[in-house]
């Protein structure tokens, strides 16, 4: 008589499952030894029990079975996942594309161009955003403007107190340094007293002259301010008119 067939389901008694499990085990193992031989192929299997414990079979070692099995799965997957990428590289080229579009006719319709399709609701909201844009354009314009204005009133304030100063500093530096009457230079000393020997007399009218018509290259050319010059000059007058009264009293 033949065995009878048994039913596959779990074994309720522990220590039948754990007979079972144990020459089912070996008897698996002794196949895959057998598989890997018999058709020079490259066989594993690995077993866990219900205790956790490990049970394994190789026929070129473990680590490089398994590290085949990842690089099959990888390139499996790989052409898979390259062609979902592209697929949706497209999907968002195509997105792209529609939405320029649509901002393109956009702008259009805001220049008053391609309006043929809009009916009165659509035209009546394209007036209300020009509207509000052109508010916005405004105050934007408006707000650069008084900007501007602000920084020339600093940048005028700025010129104010820089004059104002220099100004104080150009007050310090004339009360630091008051004007002196220069001495007069030698040879001007000499020819006075020459004259004054020979008796020639300065008409008045060549200092006044030169003032009049602004003639101050001698002044310069001595080193004498005009006020100054004109003193000396008066002075000099002043000794001539009492020389010649002295003179005519004696005679």
């Amino acid at each position: 008589m033949g065995r009878g067939k048994i039913e596959i389901k779990r074994i309720e008694n522990a220590n039948s499952r754990q007979v079972t499990f144990s020459k089912r085990r070996a008897g698996l193992l002794k196949k895959a030894q057998e598989l890997a031989i018999l058709c020079d192929a490259e066989v594993a299997v690995i077993i866990f029990s219900n205790t956790g414990k490990l049970f394994e079979f190789s026929s070129s070692g473990m680590k490089h079975t398994l590290s085949r099995y990842n690089r099959c799965i990888e390139s499996s997957e790989t052409p898979i996942d390259g062609h979902k990428a592209e697929k949706q590289e497209h999907e968002e080229v195509d997105n792209l594309r529609d939405e320029i579009t649509t901002l393109q006719m956009k702008q259009l319709q805001l220049l008053g161009k391609d309006l043929t399709g809009l009916g009165f609701k659509e035209l009546q909201n394209l007036e209300q955003q020009l509207n509000e844009g052109l508010l916005l354009v405004k105050e934007k314009k408006e707000q650069l403007l008084m900007e501007q204005l602000e920084q020339s009133r600093v940048q005028e304030q700025r010129a104010m107190l820089e004059n104002e100063t220099l100004r104080r500093q150009v007050s310090e530096l004339r009360c630091l340094f008051p004007p002196v009457d220069c001495p007069l230079p030698a040879y001007l000393e000499y020819c006075s007293l020459e004259k004054k020997k020979v008796g020639i007399r300065i008409p008045d009218v060549i200092c006044n002259s030169e003032i009049e018509r602004g003639d101050s290259d001698t002044t310069l050319h001595l080193g004498l301010p005009s006020h100054v010059y004109c003193k000396r000059k008066e002075a000099e007058r002043d000794t001539h008119s009492n020389d010649s009264r002295s003179q005519m009293g004696l005679l």
